[in-house]
């Protein structure tokens, strides 16, 4: 049974430009992989407290995934101002390298929803391993900017069946030339997933197993 080292913390985290974020990382004993979340668009309520990045946070270290979570600049107690998703791509940069603060040895991985995948698939950093997208707009950063798309590390995208701004359809046109690229369809669900949380824990959890 996998169990919470220390239980949830409080953390800042410094990014490249001098901003300094509010985060929460969640780590488990001997943690399987160690996932970053960003959250939904700043300025139409996304915040690290929006309930599919919660479920993710608090669920993942259940099945053995450290959990990081962070409000993006201007949110919060971050610092700073929103940045029309280019500045935020230092913000999730700086989550990322949180995983070499920490110590942690295991598998890095991405998670976003929405205005978060599309920041978080244009951001890098040298221990990543996977992105997971759910409901991404791949609108909101341009998909030709969007390191996931010309890399061959994997991919996971979670797209609700009926998501107002990218549905399934124009997903897989969009990432038709993606390198290594899979599409999983939440059926009957919105882009704003609710009463989905839990098929959406499950559903990024199996991605994330599966390349540890």
């Amino acid at each position: 049974m996998t169990t919470e080292a220390d239980g949830p913390k409080l953390i800042k985290i410094d990014t490249a430009d001098g901003i300094k974020l509010e985060a929460e990382f969640n780590s488990v004993d001997s943690a399987q992989a160690f996932a970053v979340i960003s959250h939904p668009h700043p300025l139409y309520g996304g915040n690290f407290q929006n309930s599919i990045v919660e479920s993710l946070f608090r669920e993942l270290p259940k099945s053995g995934i450290a959990t990081l979570r962070y409000n993006f600049r201007g949110v919060g107690q971050s610092e700073g101002s929103y940045g029309e998703g280019v500045a935020e791509q230092l913000d999730t940069q700086a989550a990322f390298g949180y995983a070499q603060l920490a110590k942690l040895t295991c598998p890095l991985i991405s998670v976003g929803y929405s205005f978060g995948a599309d920041v978080s698939f244009a951001a890098d950093h040298s221990l990543l391993k996977a992105w997971v997208g759910v409901a991404p707009p791949l609108s909101l950063v341009d998909p030709k900017h969007m390191k996931a798309g010309s890399d061959d590390r994997s991919v996971f995208l979670i797209v609700p069946e009926q998501d107002q701004y990218r549905p399934p359809t124009e997903t897989k046109l969009i990432t038709s030339d993606w390198r290594s690229t899979q599409i999983q369809v939440i059926p009957g669900a919105n882009h704003f997933l609710a009463n989905s949380s839990s098929e959406v824990v499950e559903l990024v959890k199996n991605c994330i197993l599966s390349i540890c």
